[in-house]
Protein backbone atom coordinates (compact mmCIF):
# COMPACT_ATOMS: atom_id res chain seq x y z
CA UNK A 1 0.00 0.00 0.00
CA UNK A 2 1.06 3.28 -0.64
CA UNK A 3 0.93 5.07 2.73
CA UNK A 4 -0.49 8.52 3.27
CA UNK A 5 2.45 9.70 4.45
CA UNK A 6 5.05 8.42 1.21
CA UNK A 7 2.65 10.77 -0.64
CA UNK A 8 5.29 13.30 -1.71
CA UNK A 9 3.58 17.11 -1.20
CA UNK A 10 3.05 18.59 -4.76
CA UNK A 11 5.16 21.83 -5.53
CA UNK A 12 1.61 23.73 -6.81
CA UNK A 13 -0.45 22.71 -3.40
CA UNK A 14 -3.68 23.17 -6.09
CA UNK A 15 -2.74 19.64 -7.51
CA UNK A 16 -2.09 18.04 -4.31
CA UNK A 17 -5.50 16.01 -4.65
CA UNK A 18 -4.12 14.74 -8.25
CA UNK A 19 -1.17 12.98 -6.12
CA UNK A 20 -3.74 11.39 -3.48
CA UNK A 21 -5.88 10.05 -5.39
CA UNK A 22 -3.58 8.87 -7.85
CA UNK A 23 -2.47 6.93 -4.46
CA UNK A 24 -5.46 6.03 -3.29
CA UNK A 25 -6.59 4.76 -6.55
CA UNK A 26 -4.10 2.76 -7.24
CA UNK A 27 -4.12 0.94 -3.65
CA UNK A 28 -7.43 0.14 -4.44
CA UNK A 29 -6.53 -1.52 -7.65
CA UNK A 30 -3.45 -3.38 -6.10
CA UNK A 31 -6.24 -4.86 -3.40
CA UNK A 32 -8.57 -6.34 -5.95
CA UNK A 33 -5.49 -8.12 -7.73
CA UNK A 34 -4.71 -9.22 -4.05
CA UNK A 35 -8.31 -11.18 -4.35
CA UNK A 36 -6.89 -13.58 -6.92
CA UNK A 37 -5.17 -16.59 -7.23
CA UNK A 38 -2.91 -17.23 -9.66
CA UNK A 39 -4.64 -20.07 -10.60
CA UNK A 40 -7.81 -17.70 -11.35
CA UNK A 41 -5.19 -16.29 -14.70
CA UNK A 42 -6.71 -18.46 -17.05
CA UNK A 43 -10.25 -17.56 -16.31
CA UNK A 44 -12.47 -15.46 -18.78
CA UNK A 45 -16.30 -14.83 -18.59
CA UNK A 46 -16.45 -15.36 -22.47
CA UNK A 47 -14.29 -16.23 -24.87
CA UNK A 48 -13.89 -12.95 -26.38
CA UNK A 49 -13.19 -11.48 -22.64
CA UNK A 50 -9.55 -10.68 -21.35
CA UNK A 51 -8.00 -13.21 -19.31
CA UNK A 52 -7.60 -12.29 -15.76
CA UNK A 53 -3.61 -12.26 -16.39
CA UNK A 54 -4.33 -10.47 -19.34
CA UNK A 55 -5.86 -7.64 -17.32
CA UNK A 56 -2.91 -7.31 -15.05
CA UNK A 57 -0.32 -7.27 -17.27
CA UNK A 58 -2.68 -4.57 -19.32
CA UNK A 59 -2.86 -2.54 -16.40
CA UNK A 60 0.56 -2.04 -15.74
CA UNK A 61 1.63 -1.54 -19.10
CA UNK A 62 -1.07 0.49 -20.51
CA UNK A 63 -0.09 2.67 -17.20
CA UNK A 64 3.55 2.67 -18.30
CA UNK A 65 2.10 3.68 -22.32
CA UNK A 66 0.39 6.76 -20.91
CA UNK A 67 2.79 8.35 -18.38
CA UNK A 68 5.65 7.52 -20.40
CA UNK A 69 4.28 8.65 -24.05
CA UNK A 70 1.12 11.21 -23.30
CA UNK A 71 2.76 12.42 -19.79
CA UNK A 72 6.77 12.67 -20.90
CA UNK A 73 7.22 10.83 -17.23
CA UNK A 74 10.50 8.70 -17.20
CA UNK A 75 9.27 4.95 -18.00
CA UNK A 76 10.95 1.93 -17.68
CA UNK A 77 11.13 0.03 -20.94
CA UNK A 78 7.87 -2.06 -21.79
CA UNK A 79 9.99 -5.45 -21.16
CA UNK A 80 10.71 -4.23 -17.34
CA UNK A 81 7.21 -3.24 -16.11
CA UNK A 82 5.80 -6.73 -15.71
CA UNK A 83 7.79 -8.17 -12.44
CA UNK A 84 9.54 -12.01 -12.73
CA UNK A 85 7.34 -13.16 -10.73
CA UNK A 86 4.01 -13.97 -12.04
CA UNK A 87 1.71 -13.95 -9.04
CA UNK A 88 -0.95 -11.39 -7.69
CA UNK A 89 1.02 -10.00 -5.30
CA UNK A 90 3.68 -9.83 -7.63
CA UNK A 91 1.67 -7.43 -9.79
CA UNK A 92 0.18 -5.49 -6.91
CA UNK A 93 3.73 -4.59 -5.78
CA UNK A 94 5.01 -4.24 -8.84
CA UNK A 95 2.03 -1.16 -9.91
CA UNK A 96 2.76 0.35 -6.67
CA UNK A 97 6.25 0.88 -6.78
CA UNK A 98 5.78 2.23 -10.32
CA UNK A 99 3.16 4.17 -8.52
CA UNK A 100 5.69 5.44 -5.97
CA UNK A 101 8.12 7.14 -8.51
CA UNK A 102 5.44 8.63 -10.84
CA UNK A 103 4.19 10.25 -7.79
CA UNK A 104 7.56 11.64 -6.95
CA UNK A 105 7.91 13.35 -10.14
CA UNK A 106 4.39 14.53 -10.57
CA UNK A 107 5.00 16.38 -7.52
CA UNK A 108 7.17 18.66 -8.80
CA UNK A 109 4.86 19.82 -11.67
CA UNK A 110 3.67 23.42 -11.95
CA UNK A 111 0.47 24.00 -12.79
CA UNK A 112 1.42 25.29 -16.55
CA UNK A 113 3.05 21.78 -17.12
CA UNK A 114 -0.50 20.00 -15.97
CA UNK A 115 -2.29 22.87 -18.53
CA UNK A 116 0.22 22.69 -21.58
CA UNK A 117 -1.27 20.37 -24.80
CA UNK A 118 0.01 17.07 -25.33
CA UNK A 119 -0.12 14.47 -28.05
CA UNK A 120 -2.84 12.18 -26.92
CA UNK A 121 -3.27 9.34 -29.31
CA UNK A 122 -4.81 11.67 -32.51
CA UNK A 123 -5.98 14.20 -30.76
CA UNK A 124 -3.99 16.99 -28.25
CA UNK A 125 -4.99 17.36 -24.94
CA UNK A 126 -4.34 19.09 -21.65
CA UNK A 127 -1.63 16.83 -19.76
CA UNK A 128 -4.37 17.21 -16.56
CA UNK A 129 -6.87 15.86 -18.89
CA UNK A 130 -4.91 13.34 -20.01
CA UNK A 131 -3.94 11.85 -16.24
CA UNK A 132 -7.71 12.04 -15.40
CA UNK A 133 -8.55 9.87 -18.28
CA UNK A 134 -5.75 7.23 -17.31
CA UNK A 135 -7.51 7.16 -13.55
CA UNK A 136 -10.89 6.43 -15.56
CA UNK A 137 -9.57 3.90 -17.59
CA UNK A 138 -7.70 1.84 -14.46
CA UNK A 139 -10.64 2.00 -13.12
CA UNK A 140 -12.94 0.30 -15.31
CA UNK A 141 -10.07 -2.40 -15.96
CA UNK A 142 -10.57 -2.70 -11.58
CA UNK A 143 -14.25 -2.85 -12.15
CA UNK A 144 -13.84 -5.79 -14.74
CA UNK A 145 -11.62 -7.41 -12.40
CA UNK A 146 -14.39 -7.19 -9.26
CA UNK A 147 -16.94 -8.92 -11.86
CA UNK A 148 -14.25 -11.50 -12.41
CA UNK A 149 -13.98 -11.88 -8.71
CA UNK A 150 -17.78 -12.23 -8.12
CA UNK A 151 -18.47 -14.49 -10.89
CA UNK A 152 -15.54 -16.72 -9.21
CA UNK A 153 -17.11 -17.01 -6.18
CA UNK A 154 -14.50 -14.93 -4.47
CA UNK A 155 -15.44 -11.74 -2.26
CA UNK A 156 -15.24 -8.22 -3.49
CA UNK A 157 -12.87 -6.11 -1.72
CA UNK A 158 -14.79 -2.39 -0.76
CA UNK A 159 -13.31 -0.15 -3.31
CA UNK A 160 -15.54 3.15 -3.07
CA UNK A 161 -17.94 2.01 -0.56
CA UNK A 162 -19.76 -1.13 0.90
CA UNK A 163 -20.10 -4.86 -1.28
CA UNK A 164 -22.07 -7.66 -0.49
CA UNK A 165 -19.04 -8.81 1.06
CA UNK A 166 -18.07 -5.92 3.01
CA UNK A 167 -19.60 -3.11 5.16
CA UNK A 168 -19.39 -1.43 7.92
CA UNK A 169 -21.95 0.48 9.92
CA UNK A 170 -22.91 4.10 8.40
CA UNK A 171 -21.01 3.10 4.97
CA UNK A 172 -24.04 3.51 2.59
CA UNK A 173 -24.97 7.09 1.92
CA UNK A 174 -28.19 6.30 0.37
CA UNK A 175 -29.34 4.60 3.21
CA UNK A 176 -30.44 6.99 6.00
Amino acid sequence: MIAQSAIPRATDPSRQHVLDIYAGETNKTADVFRQFDTADFPFRPHPRSSTTLEIFRHQLLSERRFFAEFLDLPEPDAAAVIPSETTPDAFAARLLELALQRLAFLAQQTGDWWLAPHGFFDVERERIWIFWRRVLHSAHHRTQLTVYLRLLGKPVVSVYGPTADVTWKGASPTLG
